[in-house]
């Protein structure tokens, strides 16, 4: 064996994989379920403390709880580890979650994602998935320096700029800080 195939094989793998953890946060983030389902395989299954179910569940819940109780949210992968194992692999994702509630106190939440991710016919998706919550903190509002009416809206559906293909700025040109 090539041993510069290997590495590149592992290269396009280890991307692959971490593919499967920016569609899972784009896709609760945006409800997209089928982006969201994507991140799993059929079959998955998922411990997320108050849900501990499949995968496909899991989608219908977090994209439920997340309407309920939030009017905006924003989940990030920060530091991953990835270790390859042929089709399998584990994955290690640390993790924070802003959501803001309807009164605007913000629930700040840290962990990571322990993964069993594996590859079905040529695709890589969790198998299984522990999600560890770490730490968790509110945040009261007030004291913010950006108002948020200045930016463009996000939207839970494709009407969301980042589905828009290709991307245009349509508002006015201006610079807040003249006037």
């Amino acid at each position: 064996m090539d041993p510069n195939a290997d590495a590149l094989q592992g290269l396009l793998d280890k991307e692959a994989i971490r593919e499967v953890s920016l569609r899972y946060t784009r896709g609760i983030d945006r409800h997209d379920e089928a982006l969201l389902g994507s991140a799993y395989h059929a079959g998955a299954n998922d411990d997320h403390g108050a849900y501990i179910g499949s995968g496909e569940g899991f989608v219908e819940y977090a994209n439920r709880v997340h309407a309920q109780n939030w009017v905006c949210h924003q989940h990030y992968v920060t530091n991953q580890t990835i270790d390859l194992a042929g089709d399998a692999a584990h994955c290690e994702s640390y993790f924070l979650a802003v959501l803001k509630r309807p009164d605007g106190v913000c629930d700040m939440v840290g962990g990571r994602y322990i993964d069993r991710i594996e590859r079905r016919a040529g695709r890589w998706a969790v198998a299984d998935r522990i999600c560890m919550v770490e730490w968790n903190v509110d945040a009261s509002p007030g004291g913010a320096p950006l108002d948020p009416a200045m930016f463009v809206s996000a939207t839970w559906d494709s009407s969301d700029p980042s589905y828009q293909r290709p991307l245009q700025v349509e508002r006015q040109a201006r610079d807040l800080s003249r006037e």
